[in-house]
């Protein structure tokens, strides 16, 4: 964290407030993955503390989560203008910070949030309806993608919120296994 204070690695340096590196259990075993910081979080420096984020916790109270036991970040660390999507050269000039989020946590599942998370972490163009609804392996963590809470505020519909509520039991599923994996026999 400290080694992305003041950082100018990309334009988005020049509109925000405040660097919005991560937040909750640095051993957490549940790293969750957003986009980028919207206005609220740009203001307060954590992530997912507007309304996206009341209901990214609300979302993972249904499956047994508190936000105080897993950690949650994103794929860029500064509020892209008018809560534009990131650009292609500001995520590669982050990446490495979130490379490192991932080497100091080294979660068991990453639950990744929207298109841009997921497409990012897993290296593609597929669209998130493509990707969500499964595992991808990847190493010694397993990727669950979703979608974003701020899609799913937009789209009210109960379509899209009951395949992020399967996700979530998936991702829930997955931790509970390799946990229990890891743990082995009592």
């Amino acid at each position: 964290e400290k080694k992305i204070d003041g950082c100018t690695r990309c334009k988005l340096c020049q509109g925000r407030t405040t660097i919005v590196f991560g937040s909750g259990d640095p051993n957490a075993d549940l790293m969750v993955i957003g986009e980028a910081p919207g206005a609220e979080e740009d203001v307060q420096g954590k992530p997912f503390v507007g309304r996206a984020g009341q209901l990214l916790t609300r979302m993972l109270q249904s499956v047994g989560w508190s936000r105080d036991e897993v950690y949650i970040s994103n794929i860029v660390k500064c509020r892209p203008p008018g809560n534009r999507n990131p650009e292609p050269d500001e995520i590669a000039s982050c990446e490495p910070f979130l490379l490192g989020q991932l080497g100091a946590i080294q979660p068991k599942v990453i639950l990744a949030l929207g298109n841009f998370a997921a497409q990012t972490l897993l290296k593609t163009k597929e669209p998130i309806g493509k990707l969500r609804g499964r595992v991808h392996p990847s190493g010694s963590i397993v990727l669950v993608p979703t979608f974003h809470p701020a899609f799913l505020l937009r789209n009210p519909g109960p379509e899209y919120r009951r395949l992020a509520w399967e996700d979530l039991k998936l991702a829930r599923r997955e931790y509970d296994r390799l946990r229990s994996r890891d743990s082995g026999p009592t």
